[in-house]
This record gives C-alpha cells, sequence and structure tokens, in this order.
C-alpha cells in the first residue's frame, strides 16, 4: 500500500492499461454491435409461434426490428444477407423466473445479490443489481435463451423484478421492462415434519400467522399511505416503500407469489381477490389440483420447473413431469421456467424442461409457446418479444434442428437485431481439455 500512497491517479490509470487485457476485462464475450444495414436471414425454416412455420422464408430486419417475414420477401439492396439454407429459425427462448444476473456462485456469498435484509421490501429494484458481465449470461444464451425474467427473493415482499434480453454493457441496455411484478412468499399454510425444520409445529402455526398478518398489515398501510398523499400531500412526505405498493394496488402490475401447495395457491388468490389485485403464481406444483379456481379468476402460473421430485410419498414419480399437461388440458394460462430452485446457472436446461413436458403430454407446439410467447404474454412484453412477427424485437435464435431435441446446436443468436457472441465459459474450457488430451495422444485424431 506504501509503494502506491504517492501516485497520482493517472498514473494508476497508466498502470492498469500497461496490464494485459485478459487481466482487465471480466468476461471476454463483447457486447452485439448494432447495424444501420438492413439484415436477411435467407433460406430457413422460420418458426414464428404465432403461427404456422414457413418453409424457405426471409427474415428481414432494420434497426433491430422484424420488418418483414415470409416466402416472397424481396431482400433490399445493400442489405446483409445470411444464408440459412436448411437451418431454423426460432425466437429466442424466455426464461420467466431466475435470478440471472443476481448470482454467480450460490455457494460465495459475495457472489450473491438477490435479496435484501428485512422483511418488507417492496421497493428493491432487482435490475439496478444486475451484474452485465456475469459469466452464466453468456453460458444461457449460447443454448438459445435469450431473455430472463430476474427476480428478487427473501422475506416476505421481495421486491420488484424485471425482464432482461441477455446481451449488454449495462443492466440498461440489459432491460426489456422493469417494475414486472411485486415478488412475495406465501408462508407454508400447514406444520412440516421435514428435516428441513426444527420448529414445532405450534411453532410454525405462529409464524405463519404473523406473517399474513403482516402482510395484510402491510397493504393496510399502504393504502393508508396513498389516501393521506392524496388528501395533502405537502404534509405527508414521500415514502419509497409505500410508493413502491401502489403500482401492484393500482393494478398495473402483479403479485407475483411463491406458492406449490394447494392451501398457498388457494390462500393467495383469496387474499388478491379481497385486496383486488393481480395475480401470478410462481411454482405451482399443486396447481393442476385447483385449476377451476385459477381460470375462474384468471390466474397464470409459472411452473417452477419440470425437473423436480415429487414432493409427497405417495405421488407418481411422473406428478412434477406432467403439470404443464394437466394446466393445459384444463385451459390455465401458464408458462414454463427451467431454474427451478437451482439458480440461474440451470437457466440454460429450460428447453429440456419443455422437452420432458411434451414427452408427457403436452403437445410439442404448447411446449414452444411455453417458452416463448406464454412468458412474453404473462410478463406483459409481448408486443416486443416472444414471437417472431412484424413489428417485434429482432431477437431470434438460428439452429440446425428442434431445440427441444439435445443434440441440437444454436448456431447464431440475434437480440434487437445484434449478433450475440456465442461463445462462454463452458466452451473455453471444453477447447482448454480437448487440448490437452490431443497433446497426450487420447484423442482419436
Amino acid at each position: 500500500m506504501h509503494r502506491f500512497a504517492n501516485l497520482t491517479f493517472g498514473a494508476i490509470v497508466a498502470a492498469l492499461v500497461g496490464l494485459p487485457s485478459h487481466v482487465l476485462v471480466a468476461a471476454p464475450e463483447i457486447p452485439g454491435e448494432s447495424i444501420k444495414h438492413a439484415i436477411a436471414v435467407v433460406g430457413a425454416t422460420v418458426h414464428p409461434v404465432s403461427g404456422e412455420s414457413i418453409e424457405n422464408a426471409t427474415l428481414l430486419v432494420r434497426n433491430g426490428k422484424i420488418v418483414a417475414i415470409g416466402s416472397k420477401v424481396r431482400v433490399p439492396d445493400g442489405a446483409i444477407s445470411i444464408d440459412a439454407t436448411g437451418k431454423h429459425v426460432y425466437p429466442g427462448m424466455f426464461d420467466a423466473y431466475t435470478d440471472m444476473g443476481l448470482v454467480e456462485v450460490n455457494a460465495v456469498r459475495a457472489t450473491r445479490d438477490q435479496q435484501e435484509t428485512g422483511s418488507i421490501n417492496p421497493n428493491v429494484k432487482s435490475w439496478v443489481s444486475v451484474n452485465p458481465d456475469s459469466e452464466i449470461i453468456p453460458v444461457t444464451r449460447s443454448n438459445g435463451v435469450l431473455l430472463a425474467l430476474s427476480a428478487p427473493s427473501g422475506g416476505l415482499i421481495s421486491g420488484q423484478s424485471a425482464v432482461l434480453q441477455l446481451d449488454g454493457w449495462t443492466w440498461e441496455d440489459l432491460a426489456v421492462r422493469t417494475g414486472v411484478g411485486l415478488h412475495v412468499s406465501w408462508p407454508r399454510m400447514s406444520p412440516s415434519i421435514d428435516w428441513d425444520t426444527d420448529a414445532s409445529a405450534k411453532e410454525q402455526i405462529e409464524s405463519r400467522d404473523k406473517a399474513l398478518a403482516q402482510l395484510r398489515e402491510t397493504f393496510a398501510d399502504a393504502r393508508a399511505y396513498q389516501k393521506a398523499r392524496r388528501a395533502d400531500e405537502s404534509n405527508h412526505p414521500l415514502d419509497l416503500r409505500w410508493e413502491a405498493m401502489l403500482p401492484a394496488l393500482h393494478g398495473d402490475i402483479p403479485l407475483i407469489v411463491d406458492a406449490d401447495e394447494i392451501q398457498q395457491i388457494q390462500a393467495a388468490v383469496a387474499f388478491a381477490e379481497q385486496q383486488q389485485v393481480k395475480l401470478i403464481i410462481y411454482g405451482g406444483y399443486d396447481a393442476p389440483v385447483c385449476a377451476e379456481l385459477l381460470k375462474k379468476h384468471d390466474v397464470a402460473v409459472i411452473i417452477g420447473g419440470v425437473y423436480r421430485l415429487p414432493r409427497r410419498r405417495s405421488e407418481p414419480y411422473d406428478t412434477p413431469f406432467t403439470i404443464p399437461a394437466r394446466l393445459h388440458e384444463a385451459g390455465v394460462r401458464f408458462c414454463i421456467s427451467g431454474s427451478g430452485r437451482f439458480g440461474a446457472s440451470n437457466v440454460r436446461n429450460l428447453p429440456y424442461h419443455a422437452a420432458m413436458a411434451a414427452a408427457f403430454g403436452l403437445p410439442r407446439d404448447e411446449a414452444l409457446k411455453a417458452i416463448t410467447s406464454y412468458p412474453a404474454e404473462i410478463l406483459g412484453v409481448a408486443q416486443r418479444v416472444g414471437t417472431l412477427e412484424r413489428g417485434r424485437d429482432a431477437t431470434f435464435i438460428i439452429t440446425d434442428s428442434d431445440p427441444l431435441e439435445t443434440t441440437t446446436q444454436v448456431e447464431a443468436a440475434y437480440i434487437q437485431g445484434r449478433e450475440v457472441d456465442l461463445n462462454n465459459r463452458h466452451k473455453r474450457l471444453w477447447k482448454k481439455y480437448e487440448e490437452k488430451y490431443r497433446r497426450l495422444g487420447l484423442t482419436n485424431e
């Protein structure tokens, strides 16, 4: 420390500039650059999701938007033409519930920034904490997942979430929409005797009742604050915590409630009706059991992962695999999240959650919609992303086959018309050890 005490700031900067570039760069992948010319993807089979697939089609992009799509689209002079003959074009896949950009390594506390202290934090904004240089982002998008909801956690009211596009220099670049929903972790309604709790049944019931009372009190206080500000704004100072509650009270954004058990879901629906607020259920393990209730109140479900174990010993092994099919048959709006309880590092597996749902009864076209258009509709960004239509963002992937198949390769990806770097930490490590074994003579070369 003493050696640098007398150095000027300029000298320190000059010293840093002399370091090798790999020391200075947080993540090697550079965000895509906007192109002034039109881009035409020619010869591919385009899957708009919102309609029938179009063979030998042309997808025309200008200024980050899709301007034309079809088999008879004329490529304008000066356009950059991409030959995609024999390839497939799909909308970028969309994970509707993650902690993307908020957690890097779950086991390292210093890399976790997904929650604040305290129980009531409606004013927390997840997007301002997002790390655009996260190594998880390139890994995720290289498998075709280009959009994700980044949600806070912890406490009773965790804060607000944002829809991100997974390419950009700053969180402002990444944000497609901020303030998407207000997140609530619903307390367990019945006592548990599982290994993960040491509390007695009485203690658990007392804790549940305390949490529910606190939740009701929070909404009552927010409404009282709103009324007081309307009556006499000058004598009631601005309170950021209660201000953050107002969009939910006005119905501008939904409550996104983490609830798996039927009693939790029923209680959350009853609470939303009482408070006259919009509701989305995340988790939704028991959602098919109360499908009529959800359908009646138009409550959508973000399924918290298809790769899950049954919650009860009496249930068939495939119970979690059939949740999407059962919700579809019941007419409940839903989408599939792939992160589940395992964090952002598993968002890359999103297409395989949809594939498992398709293998267990969900129509294949519905499985694709469950990770493209349905999340966009449920989270209020369907006018920009989720489908390939004129006027939508040019956020899409080019693949060699069906993205729900594990053998399929994502060969190119575009976010708002910017080509995305598909290299990532996984690929670099693969190349590194491939070279190691080549030198040892352990490959087939």
